[in-house]
């Protein structure tokens, strides 16, 4: 059988190893679709996974990354057939099923969607879980009647990857988006994104009170915790927050009087498990309102033996929009 470069993660006596290494195409789960994967990218949960820093991944040994966009190589799924172009992100790639940080991948044919006319495999890269995530946050806002003329849309964590496409896909909508960030050296940067207001995260940092003065109709938020506490506390009448990240904390120390005075609504945003058809309508949105040039001005590309060290900066903060990783 042949090999493949991979980057594997092995159990160790304490915690876990990663390592870019050559992999026995035998080794690969079952699935009835074979992807020759040309690129991949980074999230958050990637930087946990290849680091360590927390037990993201529960098989062993486990191939990392959650997203690839690839060309099919063999298919036995009546959806597919060779020289297709697809993307798969979630479904426990990188954690429960062998991920994308590789030459080749083996998945169920259900996992895939079709890659939009016009994108390319690297702008879906570039696009990843975490733009994804960003447009089925819009989605829900969207279905929850939310229009730009109802006021101002907030985005937490504005300058990280689902932050970054959320602003640009929120600005390209009308809306006036209010990006919170903690790095304010950053504050052009998402201006340029189309954010019309940048505010420091510090303002949404302190203990939330169970009402607070009203600043927006809906909101993104990346953060959870604290931040995702006072966002609903600001939250305009019948107003609504997706809620899609954990960056702060898993806690949430509000209380119910945004719910039942304000009748505020809290959206959970789930991307890895999310139904197929809901997949290929955020991708179809994503393809028509997602300005290609500031996806390009967000995007930094790295190579495949980069993928390890660029998992620590997400983690600590130092990334700046979407990471694609090149594979082949």
């Amino acid at each position: 059988m042949a090999t493949f470069r991979a980057i594997r993660i092995d159990k160790a006596e304490k915690g876990t190893t990663a390592a870019l290494m050559q992999f026995d195409e035998a080794e690969l789960m079952e699935g009835d679709v074979t992807v020759a994967v040309e690129y991949s990218d980074l999230n958050y949960k990637d930087g946990l996974a290849v680091t360590g820093k927390a037990p993201v991944v529960r098989r062993f040994p486990m191939i990392a990354g959650i997203d690839f966009a690839g060309t099919v190589e063999q298919s036995s799924h009546p959806a597919w057939k060779a020289g297709d172009k697809v993307i798969c992100t979630g479904w426990g790639m990188g954690e429960t099923h062998l991920g994308s940080y590789a030459e080749k991948a083996r998945v169920k044919g259900d996992w895939l969607v079709r890659l939009p006319e016009g994108m390319s495999v690297r702008d879906a890269m570039a696009i990843g879980t975490a733009g994804f995530t960003a447009m089925l946050a819009v989605l829900a806002l969207e279905q929850h009647g939310l229009t730009p003329k109802d006021g101002p849309i907030v985005v937490t964590g504005a300058a990280g990857g689902v932050g970054s496409v959320a602003t640009a896909v929120l600005s390209k909508l009308g809306h006036h988006v209010i990006a919170s960030t903690g790095r304010m050296s950053e504050a052009d940067y998402l201006k340029g994104l189309g954010a019309a207001e940048v505010i420091d995260r510090a303002e949404l940092s302190g203990p939330a009170k169970p009402l607070a003065k009203e600043r927006w109709a809906g909101g993104i938020d990346s953060v959870g915790s604290t931040t995702l506490a006072n966002l609903l506390s600001m939250t305009k009448y019948r107003g609504a927050i997706a809620a899609c990240g954990l960056a702060a904390g898993m806690d949430l120390p509000s209380s119910v009087a945004p719910f039942i005075l304000r009748g505020v609504c809290l959206l959970g945003i789930d991307s890895v498990m999310c139904p197929i058809e809901p997949r290929k309508a955020a991708w179809r949105r994503l393809a028509s309102d997602l300005d290609r040039g500031k996806l390009a001005e967000i995007t930094h590309e790295i190579g495949l033996d980069q993928v390890i060290a660029a998992g620590a900066d997400i983690l600590a903060g130092r990334v700046r929009g979407r990471i694609v990783v090149k594979i082949l």
